[in-house]
């Protein structure tokens, strides 16, 4: 019997390397309205709390609310158009959930990406290999609230203590922590070791067949 029936995984950084994308895709926007280009570091920094907390880090100090609102829609229209450019999945991730599912493990994605973009890469990276994706969308909070979570917890009718949470950031560490589930920190994404450690992480993979162990056996 396995460990956990469900696992739970962060898209940006856990499975996906998003960065490049996210980068580029945030300075068209920028470019538009004459700010200053972010960097790929800088713009790791930022991710993590949703597209519009990532704007408001990235636009100059005192843009208004209404240009943060315009930026926020442009990014949406034009990702999900450009969001499979340089966008790739980690190595070794696909073919560890594929064995994962084998043993039958349920498994889901949550993120702070909007939802037509985490169903659009799933579909294209991951096509049948997840049983339920949720990303930011009216009606529901975005992590560090459990509320995408809870919906695949009850989608799936599994119960907390028998799910766990995988992902790359102190927002998932978060997440895990408000879901009432334990987190595996991946240290392949967007946040060190030391920053992880920092937010209370306990459990640290180096590579993704290392979660067959974590969750397959008792």
């Amino acid at each position: 019997m396995n460990k956990y029936k469900l696992a739970v995984f962060d898209m940006d950084g856990t499975i996906l390397d998003t960065l490049e994308d996210l980068k580029d895709s945030l300075n068209h926007c920028l470019c538009l309205h004459g700010f200053p280009e972010r960097t790929l570091d800088e713009v790791r920094h930022f991710v993590g709390n949703g597209i519009r907390r990532t704007i408001e880090q990235a636009v100059p100090e005192g843009t208004s609310i209404e240009t943060i609102d315009e930026i926020f829609k442009e990014f949406g229209d034009w990702y999900i158009d450009h969001c499979n450019e340089k966008t790739r999945p980690y190595d070794g991730i696909v073919d560890t959930i594929r064995i994962l599912r084998e043993k039958g493990v349920l498994t889901a994605v949550v993120s702070n990406k909007g939802d037509a973009a985490v169903k659009e890469l799933s579909k294209l990276y991951y096509d049948g290999l997840f049983d339920v994706q949720v990303g930011e969308r009216p009606g529901i909070k975005r992590k560090p609230w459990p509320d995408s979570v809870n919906e695949v917890l009850k989608a799936l009718d599994v119960k907390k203590e028998d799910a766990v949470y995988i992902g790359d950031s102190e927002v998932d560490l978060k997440t895990a922590e408000n879901a009432g589930l334990p987190c595996i920190s991946v240290l392949w994404g967007f946040r060190d070791l030391e920053m992880l450690r920092k937010h209370g992480g306990t459990t640290f993979i180096d590579k993704p067949i290392e979660l067959v162990k974590l969750i397959c056996e008792s």
